[in-house]
């Protein structure tokens, strides 16, 4: 099994390329099956996730072509990829659970089979290692269009009797999927679809820009209320994922813990408005020009910071863990509450192990910065913790060893690489 290794101690400088959306890039793969006709996908990331969705995909029966026929992992690091679909060779509508079991955004072929071609049956995602994430709100918004949904056997079977109609829903939580899966299926529906306390994530905002490239008529996504008039069909089209948010964060903050330099390209500070404001408050000189975004921290230690994760646009529960490293080696104490998911500090015993002075009671965690971490072995335990392993590895004195770094690949797309071009010392080992 591969592992990283980071020798601490360098200060980060230099500029990085950041890659395209993974919790963009997911959803609009899925959302190919809804045309008439092949869909180009640009900007699309390097990650196992990409993978499997591209596997689920050509499982179902569509064409796969990735880079005018090269494989997923040939090519120069950091390039953006480009993916076509062509959704007109599927001919099965069962998502296999040997699939779905290993990536729960899987779950997104179900809207747009059952719009598409009146029936689908997608195996339930199961568990998460950061907490239930259950798809009761995907369940009732297609029931709400008209679908007839069982659960039978660990499996969701859907279908309908004619077209999807139009309706007005109500999400009883957010939920960026339940959103992305609903919206799909409605644009296919006959009549007018409000989805209210929708989630208002920049990747859902995508999702439906690349929805009305391909022909449909979304309207306020973005807003919390997003109304779909439904369309007969959809054809082909071409579409650029957005860059990736909680990429640029994560590297923000790593120039931030190590006193660097470092300007993120190809990034869009307009997703980032809380991660922003939070580094500014730990003392961080930020600034935003067109696509690039520079910190500067003049070799200071940064200051302790608190927030509180919540839907966007408020703070990101997927940056929770890179401030949590943030922290640990900040001046002060911040104090850090996870309103989203349930098990999401199980990074915390890992940077224990590195001499963080931590507090955990409930849902809240109380961080007291110290003058420094002493490298360990430490272990992943899910794809942001990994990265925040990483991060106060690259702090620590001596060599910090993380182990199951598969969770890493999910979502960062040669972090290594990318990393040492910035000057750490940063190795992947077998």
């Amino acid at each position: 099994m591969q592992k990283i290794v980071v020798e601490g101690g360098q200060t980060l400088n230099g500029e990085v390329q950041i890659s395209g959306a993974k919790n963009a890039v997911l959803p609009i793969l899925c959302a190919t099956l809804l045309a008439d006709g092949p869909v180009d996908i640009g900007n699309v990331p390097h990650l196992h996730d990409v993978v499997t969705t591209a596997k689920l995909l050509g499982e179902l029966g569509a064409g796969i072509t990735i880079d005018e026929g090269t494989t997923l992992f040939d090519g120069k690091p950091g390039k953006g990829r480009s993916i076509t679909v062509d959704p007109t060779t599927v001919r099965s509508h069962v998502a296999p659970y040997e699939l779905v079991k290993t990536m729960r955004a899987s779950v997104l072929v179900l809207g747009p089979l059952l719009a598409k071609y009146g029936e689908a049956e997608v195996s339930l995602p199961g568990g998460c290692a950061i907490g239930s994430r259950p798809v009761d709100q995907h369940i009732k918004g297609l029931q709400a269009l008209g679908a007839e949904i069982s659960v039978d056997h660990g499996f969701i079977k859907a279908h309908r009797k004619g077209r999807l109609k139009g309706a007005r829903f109500v999400f009883d939580v957010v939920s960026v999927t339940g959103t992305e899966n609903v919206l799909m299926a409605a644009v296919l529906a006959e009549g007018t679809s409000v989805l209210e306390n929708a989630a208002m994530e920049p990747e859902v905002v995508d999702l439906a820009d690349c929805l009305n490239a391909m022909g449909a008529q979304i309207e306020q996504a973005g807003s919390g209320r997003i109304v779909v008039h439904g369309v007969d069909r959809l054809h082909g089209g071409t579409h650029q994922v957005l860059p990736d948010r909680i990429e640029t964060g994560t590297f923000l903050v790593a120039a931030a813990m190590t006193g660097g330099r470092v300007t993120t390209r190809r990034s869009r500070a307009d997703t980032l408005d809380a991660v922003i404001d939070k580094l500014r408050q730990a003392g961080a000189e930020i600034t935003v020009e067109e696509d690039r975004i520079t910190l500067d921290m003049h070799g200071q230690r940064p200051r302790a910071v608190d927030l509180v994760t919540a839907p966007y646009p408020a703070f990101p529960t997927d940056m929770q863990a890179q401030f949590m490293a943030l922290n640990c080696i900040a001046q002060g104490a911040g104090v850090i509450n996870e309103t989203i998911f349930e098990n999401r500090f199980m990074h915390v015993n890992e940077l224990l192990r590195l001499g963080a002075d931590i507090r955990v009671d409930g849902h809240t965690a109380v961080i007291r910065g110290v003058e420094g971490l002493s490298g360990a072995p430490v272990m992943a335990t899910d794809l942001r913790a990994s990265a925040s392993l990483i991060l106060a590895g690259l702090v620590a004195d001596g060599e910090t060893t993380i182990d199951r770094i598969y969770h890493l690949d999910r979502g960062y797309e040669n972090i290594e690489e990318k990393l040492s071009g910035l000057g750490a010392k940063i190795r992947r080992i077998s």
